[in-house]
């Protein structure tokens, strides 16, 4: 048995009851799990300063003396606080605990001479250490010292005694225990990377000398941690490409060129023409395409997967793209129709709320032939949906659909049909390639001509007299406003609280108009009522919360209130703001705050005044959030739980991972080459631990 995988309980000052411990509050369960939980930060011991020398405002120290005395405050019942006089001959310091106070008195002994570390500030005069570590200075090796590892626990643990002192004492522990640990890349990678053994690199990641040796450490093991990733997922990409062919569309025909020359309603810009030439290539190649869409709101996506649809009904197939919600899939059913206009192509719907003899006729439809495209939800991918001959499909918006799911439209048809992965959640190089490093992808990265970028800009709450103002200013000259609230689930009695009121408070403000409301928790009929009266020009302001995120097109709409904005995460500021600047007039977003801002979301507002380019909004988000929480809500694409590298601040090393895996999948693609046994038994037992790999790409 690997000495990694023994159970964390026989570790020396665990047992049971700690186990259990580390196992709810951590996930902890092995010696693995301990080695690979590493520091947040590292504290400077090599340095002793004098009493003398300390200030209020300077970062973890150390001073060596000794106790004069001790003195005790009472703090209501059972309660006191314990100071410690303290000095090492240059001045006098206090050492204070307002718990475990007793301890202290108990354990640390006048005039002994101790070595103290703590956080200084000066209270009444004096220099104070709360809760200070003490360790007894003649048993300790101040030239070993080093930096000092500080760990993430929680209030649990401390409670319980298992605080970060505690784990760097059972790291000690384990890492003195271990004998060498084996390296788990071939020595060719090691040399071309400039790389530390790994032995070597998890003892100083643990137990750094200097930040040198430190810093080499880290790289070490952040680059395996992503190298093995990419060469799990350019592997999967690989035996996706030598196991299944594709369909070739070597036709361009009456379709798409009836499309081309008689429907078009504006001319491409070079990034659609681009794109499309790209889909083309793939589709002809004889192999089954596999490619991510990128472009933001408005780029015309949706146009690009219309004329990619039809060179696959240009060949006898059909195509299916598939939505994440009955709104956004009822929202491409229209615009694909309004599209083909009175051509002779059948599209129909599929969502959950088709039933009965509508749904029989769909079906039926599909099984025929007769219908070209089919617009869905995830409806699609039930057993009853059979298609006569699907070749193509789009997933539009696709962190919410897993491979798994991908994989069941492929059992549809014969061959996999060819598909294309739309999102217009920009996603930053670094992350599309770890998240999707099976899809080759391709971007839009201009958008239609006509189109004027939106303004936005920044206003306190104090100042809605005259926000107001300038709203009605845009409804007399025609236009129409979005107002939206936050709903969020947490709080989500007192959000719809606050819209209510917020409806209300408007309508009097505004008695001149007519305001729609919309919100998550109404009924789909009474939602869908309610859009239609604001789409129709019927009412002039639409209240909603961020149910508008996706898929509202509204031309005619030219302003975005949104209010609480520091509540909302960036790349979901990002997608409302989409909803405007749809036609050609000029529109603004208005992104209402309280005056007072935390630093974070402060440079989130001014990200978003200063760009529209969702690429850097996605970056800066990416940088602020990192990624496990780039759609505000957990993204259900994240299944891997990276412990040391971090995507959004570690680009070069994934680039660097990627490159080095590549040229590897090329040469052994079946990877069964003694030449890199070492990294195909390496991935053998990553594949055993609880990292879902099939979702990663």
């Amino acid at each position: 048995m690997n000495i990694l995988d023994q159970d964390i309980k026989y570790l020396p000052g665990v047992g049971p009851n700690r186990k259990k411990m580390l196992s709810n509050e951590l996930g902890i369960e092995t010696y693995g799990d301990l080695l690979e939980y590493y520091p947040y930060k590292y504290v400077d011991r090599s340095k002793v300063y004098t009493i003398h020398e300390l200030t209020g405002d300077m970062p973890y120290v150390q001073v060596v003396g000794h106790i004069l005395s001790f003195e005790t405050f009472p703090m209501g019942p059972r309660k006191e606080r314990v100071v410690a006089h303290f000095t090492d001959g240059t001045a006098i310091a206090d050492l204070t605990w307002f718990n475990g106070g007793k301890y202290a008195k108990q354990n640390y002994k006048i005039g002994t001479k101790y070595l103290v570390f703590g956080k200084p500030t000066v209270f009444n005069n004096r220099i104070n250490f709360t809760h200070p570590d003490l360790d007894d200075a003649a048993k300790t090796d101040l030239s070993s010292m080093g930096l000092q590892p500080y760990y993430n626990t929680t209030e649990k643990m401390k409670k319980s005694g298992l605080n970060s002192r505690a784990i760097e004492r059972l790291t000690k522990v384990l890492i003195e225990k271990l004998p060498p640990l084996p390296e788990t890349l071939p020595d060719f990678i090691i040399a071309e990377r400039h790389l530390m053994g790994r032995d070597e690199a998890f003892r100083i990641v643990h137990y750094p000398q200097n930040a040198k040796d430190l810093e080499r450490a880290r790289v070490r093991l952040k680059f395996e941690e992503l190298f093995y990733i990419q060469l799990n997922i350019l592997r999967y990409a690989s035996d996706q490409r030598r196991k299944y062919r594709g369909y070739v569309f070597s036709v361009v025909g009456h379709a798409f060129n009836t499309f081309y020359s008689n429907y078009l309603p504006f001319p491409l810009t070079e990034a659609q023409k681009r794109v499309i030439r790209e889909i083309r290539k793939d589709m002809g190649s004889g192999r089954q395409m596999n490619r991510l869409l990128q472009g933001d709101v408005g780029s015309g996506k949706t146009l690009v997967a219309l004329m990619s649809m039809l060179i696959a009904i240009d060949n006898g197939y059909q195509a299916c793209i598939m939505a994440p919600t009955e709104i956004l899939a009822e929202q491409h059913l229209q615009t694909i129709m309004a599209f083909l206009k009175d051509m002779d192509i059948r599209v129909a719907l599929l969502t959950g709320i088709v039933k009965g003899k509508r749904r029989k006729e769909v079906l039926d439809g599909l099984m025929d032939g007769t219908i070209h495209i089919l617009v869905g939800t995830h409806a699609v991918i039930e057993d009853t949906v059979q298609f006569a001959r699907l070749g193509f499909v789009v997933v539009d918006e696709q962190h919410r659909f897993g491979v798994a799911q991908r994989a069941k439209l492929w059992s549809k048809s014969t061959n996999p049909p060819h598909v294309l992965v739309m999102t217009a959640t920009p996603i930053p190089r670094t992350l599309a390639m770890t998240l999707y490093g099976d899809l080759d992808v391709s971007v839009i990265d201009e958008l239609p001509p006509g189109r004027k970028p939106v303004r936005t800009t920044h206003v306190f709450d104090a100042r809605m007299t005259s926000l107001y103002d300038g709203i009605r200013q845009q409804i007399n000259e025609g236009r129409q406003v979005y107002i939206v609230f936050p709903l969020i689930e947490e709080s989500e009695k007192s959000d719809l609280k606050n819209l209510e009121d917020g409806f209300e408070v408007l309508k009097q403000v505004f008695p001149e108009f007519r305001l729609s409301k919309v919100h998550g928790r109404m009924k789909p009929k009474d939602k869908e009522e309610e859009m239609q009266r604001f789409v129709s020009g019927e009412t002039q302001i639409l209240v909603a919360t961020t149910v508008i995120e996706v898929g509202v097109n509204v031309p005619n709409a030219s302003v975005m209130v949104i209010l609480e904005a520091q509540r909302f995460g960036l790349s979901q500021l990002h997608q409302l703001r989409g909803r405007v600047g749809r036609g050609a007039d000029q529109s603004f977003c208005i992104l209402v705050t309280p005056y007072k801002l935390g630093e974070d979301t402060r440079k989130r507002i001014d990200i978003m005044c200063d760009t529209n380019d969702g690429f850097r909004i996605a970056e800066a988000d990416l940088k602020l959030r990192g990624p496990g929480d780039l759609e505000g809500t957990q993204q259900s694409g994240m299944a891997f739980d990276l412990k040391i590298a971090d995507i959004a601040r570690d680009g070069q090393l994934v680039q660097m991972a990627r490159d080095t895996a590549q040229p590897i999948i090329e040469e052994d693609p079946e990877c069964r080459s003694d030449k890199y046994a070492i990294l195909w038994k390496r991935l053998r037992e990553l594949r055993k631990t609880n990292i879902n790999w099939g979702v990663i790409s």
